[in-house]
């Protein structure tokens, strides 16, 4: 016990002084609380001796009040300084959650669900927030409370002193053993606690191929089953706590009983004052009241133990920014020099080298899986490379800390994840100090400003988590506004114009030519239109350059280009006209 309140302390950071205020408020009201038996000493003295006087009620109600008085305004400032450390504790943790994940290799996001994540941010934390508060303070409160009042039973009769702290030594051998049971169990209930989070999230975010394939009873049976699974562990933790809860409250009636039976036989002996004797036969079921409550609590250290583990789990992981510094380079040449990478056992890139001139276009193809994404992934640092170096401006990316590394590149993605706040916000999140004027000039350059005045509350209007309630290509543009905003100096598009539709893409290739103006490109492509006039194209096959030139010299040899410039050709040849397939002239 005594090792999992010092994880919790080292756990609590900041805020443990906190609760170790709230901690020593605890300890004066335990005390304030004793003085009730103080109160009842006093009467039960005047009753035995038959001097009960107006001034010995006016002394005894004055102790009962002070007691009550005190009790009051101390539980009130010890709570209130536990809850401000739970409710802190948490919030520090999630925001260091939050930053670390900024800096982890994207690896660690392929490696660990995302229902692992999202349950230790929420739910393993809001078990932090609210078993921590109950338990920590309970039980120490509980031992406190029972080591006070059986230490003060000395005044009366070391014997009945002994017997009821047998009772609190005897409490925590068993409460040792309850521990290690549920230390046993703890992390299995957390493990079904994030196969559930996985299982829900997989079905909300499945739900349209659920709908679209008629799945809804399989979809169903997997989340019923992780329900079940869930269940079963909570149940299996219950079940194994009662004998335990019930052993530990047998041993407090059997410790309150001996030492109400040890008082009587001292007083029929004479060698315990009536008064005394009275006095612990009122007190000896009282003395455990709140140890009997904080056993029914112990249990579930362990489990904070484990939730604590979960989340030192996530700060244990790597992080990619620790040698970095803040540079500027002079130019911004982008070099990779016999780079490899891999993910896991199978290697995606195989010793590739190129250089990527300031100021110019360079448009990357290729068939599908052959690391194309990888490729520019690994410029901007969302993974090192297993061997060799990429560089900007002659300084290896690794150099870099990952925030000055991402100062002089934008990227915009095939699949835009916009966050579910204004249109405003969304536009400036990479410049959150920009004005509405900025904004409304870097929809304008991105061709959004139309639609975005179309809608309800224009740039105030609250999209959807992931932009849900707008097109594909409304988002698109919409990305391509707030890397404006960004404004720097090298640009990534991966396949950026990929998934839009007709009607759209004029606008957005209209965007894109705003965006890039005077800028290093980089370009995931596979429509003709936007690779051709690249100042160098690479071929990318099986991880490895096929080709490199331009569209002028790679046409004028065979190869892998070539082929894919007569195949999206022959495509355009094609049409469908009054519900047959039709070839132009």
């Amino acid at each position: 016990m005594i090792t999992s309140f010092r994880k919790f302390f080292a756990f609590a950071g900041r805020q443990s002084r906190s609760w170790y205020l709230g901690l020593f408020y605890e300890v004066i009201r335990c005390i304030l609380e004793a003085l009730q038996f103080a109160a009842l000493f006093v009467v039960l003295d005047a009753l035995v001796h038959d001097t009960m006087t107006r001034q010995t009620a006016l002394v005894a109600f004055g102790i009962m009040l002070a007691s009550v008085i005190g009790t009051i305004i101390f539980w009130d400032l010890a709570h209130g300084k536990e809850g401000e450390g739970s409710y802190r504790m948490c919030e520090d943790k999630r925001i260091q959650i939050g930053a670390r994940m900024k800096y982890m290799p994207m690896g660690y996001f392929n490696s660990h669900s995302l229902g692992n994540l999202t349950s230790v941010s929420t739910a393993t934390m809001s078990d932090l927030e609210s078993m921590s508060f109950a338990v920590i303070v309970r039980t120490l409160v509980g031992v406190m409370h029972a080591s006070i009042f059986s230490l003060a039973m000395c005044v009366f009769s070391w014997k009945i002193s002994l017997i009821f702290l047998s009772g609190v030594v005897l409490f925590m051998v068993i409460n040792t053993m309850l521990l290690r049971c549920s230390k046993r169990l703890s992390p299995q209930r957390l493990e079904a606690q994030t196969v559930f989070m996985d299982a829900v999230l997989e079905y909300i975010q499945g739900m349209g191929v659920v709908r679209a394939f008629h799945l809804a009873d399989k979809s169903n049976s997997a989340l019923e089953q992780s329900i079940r699974d869930t269940q079963r562990k909570n149940q299996l933790i219950e079940r194994q706590r009662i004998p335990y809860i019930a052993a530990e409250q047998v041993v407090l009636r059997i410790a309150s009983a001996a030492a109400a039976f040890c008082a009587i036989v001292l007083f029929v002996n004479g060698t315990l004052a009536l008064t005394f004797c009275l006095m612990i036969l009122v007190s000896a079921f009282m003395v455990y009241s709140q140890l009997e409550s904080a056993g029914e609590m112990f249990f579930m250290l362990s489990m904070i133990d484990a939730s604590i583990d979960r989340v030192e789990e996530i700060h244990q992981t790597p992080q990619m920014d620790i040698d970095g510094k803040d540079q500027t380079p002079a130019w911004l040449d982008i070099e990779m020099q016999d780079v490899c990478f891999s993910y896991g056992e199978k290697q995606v890139i195989d010793h590739v080298s190129l250089r990527i001139p300031q100021g110019t276009t360079t448009a990357i193809v290729g068939p599908s899986g052959s690391g194309k994404t990888t490729l520019v992934n690994l410029i901007a640092r969302f993974w090192d490379v297993d061997s060799g170096s990429v560089r900007l401006g002659g300084i290896d990316v690794r150099n870099y800390k990952l925030d000055s590394l991402m100062q002089h590149i934008s990227m915009v993605f095939q699949n835009v994840y916009l966050f579910p706040d204004s249109i405003e916000n969304n536009i400036k999140f990479g410049a959150p100090k920009a004005s509405h004027e900025d904004v409304v000039k870097a929809a304008k350059a991105a061709r959004c400003h139309d639609f975005i005045m179309a809608l309800p509350d224009g740039y105030d209007t609250v999209i959807g988590e992931g932009g849900a309630t707008i097109s594909g290509g409304e988002k698109q543009r919409l990305s391509i506004a707030r890397a404006m905003m960004k404004d720097a100096p090298i640009i990534i598009l991966d396949e950026a114009t990929a998934n839009v539709d007709p009607e759209n893409e004029a606008a957005l290739q209209k965007a894109i030519e705003a965006l890039t103006r005077g800028k290093t490109i980089i370009m995931i492509a596979h429509r003709l239109k936007t690779v051709k006039n690249a100042d160098q194209i690479i071929v990318l096959d099986q991880g490895k350059i096929a080709q490199q030139g331009t569209h002028a010299e790679l046409m004028a040899q065979p190869g892998i280009y070539a082929a894919f410039v007569g195949t999206r050709e022959k495509a355009s040849g094609w049409k469908i006209q009054a519900g047959a397939i039709e070839r132009r002239s």
